[in-house]
């Protein structure tokens, strides 16, 4: 059997947490017109329930970020690598911002456009985060 190193655990717990965020995301995505026909409270309920969850796992997503790009010699890195990373990161914030904006508002076409950017956004990071991954 191969050794479970530090390096397994910090992978393991960066690409858990985007299964929360991400992931959450997406499955709340889905189950929003169900809860709707549910209540008026429903989905408010669940979406607050979810981020008891999402928001812890938001950050461990940037700490082990953090803690990946230690890992990594970043000036042995390509340009195009560079420019990926920092399209990454201001994904990530984009991501972060937009689900709190989502979290703290009532005027449903707020809600609306935030969902979405926050959920798009997050997806983008798991694209670019494999990207990086590759590279």
């Amino acid at each position: 059997m191969l050794p479970i190193t530090i390096d397994t655990v910090r992978l393991t717990l960066h690409v858990l947490a985007a299964c929360v965020w991400v992931g959450g995301q997406v499955v709340l995505a889905g189950l929003v017109p169900t809860l709707r026909g549910m209540g008026d409270d429903a989905a408010r309920t669940v979406a607050r329930a979810f981020g008891r969850l999402a928001w812890p796992a938001y950050g461990v997503l940037v700490l082990t970020g953090i803690w990946n790009l230690l890992e990594v010699d970043v000036g042995d890195r390509t340009t195009a690598y560079h420019v990926t990373l920092g399209v990454k990161l201001l994904v990530v914030a984009a991501s972060g911002v937009s689900a709190g904006v989502h979290a703290t508002t009532r005027t449903r076409s707020v809600l609306a456009a935030t969902g979405a950017v926050a959920g798009l956004t997050a997806l983008t990071a798991v694209l670019l985060g494999v990207q990086l991954a590759r590279g």
